[in-house]
């Protein structure tokens, strides 16, 4: 059996254990108010205190002195002037003038010692740093300040009463604030700091007569703009300038066309500013005169420096993964493997890599010889991915050799539908069959016929690419012997063909398609004989118009250059530069065609 439960009711017992321990709270003795003390200065304290009080004082008289002085000198030149000079200034203004009238210079030596002074003893410090005088001191604490000036008298050995010792001290006192007493005071501020507070405040004040030397510099450079001296006729007939001076003659000629109305020379016309330009360029470059003219013409005279010097640099490698045997990141990673520091080539691809430096051959590695990737420059890719060929189509490339674009037609189509490689030039079809081999296309069909003929060979397409052949100016890079061999009679050469073979892919696209009907043009070059005026001739000749190219960057084409004017739409088109992109100079147009009929050349009524 257990113990019987008890119901009786319990009362309260009271506070616990713990409870009864405690005592009540009381307030410490050094805490409460009646035990707190003022904390008496000491002597140096005071010390310091009469010297403020006496500068303050100083101060004051200076004030006043200066103040009296630029009331005559303004009641001498106005007849009716207020009264404001009687008032006590601020003390801002108390500075202002005291700087006027004083040095200058040692203005932050002053400043930065009173706003720095700390006082080490005690924190009372802080209440005697204001106006503190002689009385202030005397009514407080005037045990102290016998005290004080008795040391005082011992260790000066000068005076024996404490009058004479304040008399000694306001003598002391009278001179100029920014005479040696002040160092004296700053030198003794910076005896209390650390040496590495006052390196710091050392290396703070170098800096700030760094920093105003810079900027007076820097307006003496704005305001005095040094105009450039065109050399006349016979000064250029007798001058020998290295190749230095003449690139630098040509940022300094291309600064004053920039800006032609303020940095001109007087007399001198916009004409024989442009001539020297044009002979400097032939000579510093190596370009011949109409090139020379063409690209001073053609680029914006800010970037036309920029244009020519990136002609001179060669471009990035870049290859395209073949997306029929691998994938880029995977490509990537056996190529780093191998030694070779790669990117992606940016954000417009999802198949370009571009190679900075590599241990082995680029051209040579095992994953090359397996097909995983071309070799192929970024401006050849944007073509390509302007076309936007479709699976199961039927494309024609016209001018297919070496056969990087071909090849990436084949991979945008997952080797599906057909696609029609042909070339002019029989011995270049070879590196086209190889690399057709090499990167596993099995949908191309290689020929070798004249693009102006090909509508009689075969049409019907649902998509064409032409990437013509031009005068390559937009790739001097790779080859620098177009800067002395290109003439005006070769662009116009070039541009003709490329007419004929546009007329040509235009026939050669169905209207009727119902996924395509579309026409890439595409040049290396950056004439508008072989871009825009192209596109022109070819909207006046056939039932097409100009669509978006797709492409999310590059710059818009040309709707009017000089005295041509063509078609609004062509601002649709696409323009890069090597030294906007670091491409080669390209230019990409797409079309879309909608009737095939050809439309009759318009015949002009003579008798009218």
């Amino acid at each position: 059996m257990g113990r019987k439960k008890d119901f009786r009711e319990l009362g309260k017992r009271g506070p616990g254990r713990k409870t009864r321990k405690q005592e009540n709270p009381e307030v410490p003795k050094h805490l409460k108010k009646e035990s707190l003390k003022r904390k008496e200065p000491s002597a140096t304290q005071l010390r310091r205190a009469k010297k403020r009080a006496a500068k303050t004082k100083l101060k004051e008289s200076n004030l006043l002195t200066t103040i009296t002085k630029k009331a005559k000198q303004k009641k001498q030149t106005k007849d009716r002037t207020p009264k404001k000079y009687e008032e006590v200034p601020s003390e801002e203004e108390e500075s202002d003038i005291e700087l006027s009238e004083e040095e200058q210079a040692r203005e932050p030596k002053s400043k930065r010692s009173k706003k720095n002074r700390k006082d080490s003893d005690s924190e009372d410090d802080d209440v005697l740093v204001g106006k503190l005088g002689d009385l202030f001191a005397e009514q407080n604490y005037p045990d102290k300040i016998k005290d004080s000036d008795k040391a005082l008298n011992k260790d000066d050995d000068e005076v024996d009463d404490n009058d004479d010792i304040d008399d000694d001290d306001d003598d002391m006192m009278l001179p100029d604030e920014f005479s040696e007493d002040s160092n004296s005071e700053e030198e003794e501020y910076a005896a209390d700091l650390l040496p590495v507070e006052d390196q710091s405040r050392k290396l703070d004040r170098k800096k700030r007569k760094q920093e105003e030397l810079q900027q007076a510099e820097l307006q003496d450079n704005i305001t005095k703009e040094e105009i450039f001296h065109l050399p006349t006729a016979q000064e250029l007939a007798e001058e020998t300038l290295e190749l230095k001076e003449i690139g630098h003659r040509i940022q300094e000629v291309v600064h004053v066309l920039c800006n032609f109305k303020k940095l001109r020379e007087p007399g001198r016309s916009r004409s024989e500013y442009s001539s020297l330009l044009i002979q400097d360029i032939m000579t510093y470059y190596s370009y011949n005169e109409y090139l020379a003219n063409k690209f001073v013409e053609l680029m914006k005279l800010s970037e036309l420096v920029e244009f020519l010097d990136a002609n001179e640099v060669a471009r990035p490698v870049t290859i395209r993964t073949n997306s029929l045997k691998t994938r880029r990141r995977d490509l990537a990673q056996s190529l780093i493997n191998r030694g070779v520091n790669l990117d992606p080539i940016g954000d417009w691809s999802k198949v370009g890599l571009v190679v900075y430096d590599s241990r082995v051959p680029i051209g040579a590695t095992p994953e090359y010889l397996a097909g995983q990737y071309m070799l192929q420059g970024a401006s050849s890719m944007l073509p390509v991915m302007a076309l936007a060929p479709q699976e199961n189509e039927r494309v024609l490339d016209m001018c297919a050799a070496p056969g990087g674009k071909t090849t990436y037609i084949s991979a945008l189509m997952k080797n599906t539908g057909i696609v029609f490689a042909n070339d002019a030039k029989k011995d270049r079809t070879k590196a086209l069959v190889a690399n057709i081999h090499r990167l596993g296309v099995t949908n191309t069909v290689v020929c070798s016929y004249d693009g102006r003929e090909f509508p009689k060979v075969i049409g019907g397409f649902d998509r064409v690419l032409l990437d013509a052949p031009c005068s390559g100016t937009g790739v001097i890079a790779k080859d620098q012997s177009a800067k002395a061999s290109k003439s005006e009679k070769d662009v116009l050469r070039c541009s003709h063909i490329q007419k004929e073979l546009i007329l040509s892919a235009i026939d050669s696209v169905s209207a009727s398609s119902k996924t395509g009907g579309y026409i890439v043009y595409s040049t290396c070059s950056v004439l508008t004989e072989e871009n825009e005026s192209v596109i022109e001739y070819a909207l006046k000749k056939r039932h097409v118009k100009i669509v978006p190219t797709g492409l999310s960057f590059g710059v818009e084409g040309f709707t009017k250059f000089r005295q041509s004017r063509f078609h609004p739409s062509l601002s649709s088109c696409r323009r890069f530069y090597p030294h906007t992109h670091n491409m080669d100079g390209f230019f990409v147009a797409k079309l879309k065609k909608f009737s095939d009929k050809i439309p009759k050349p318009v015949v002009e009524d003579t008798n009218t």
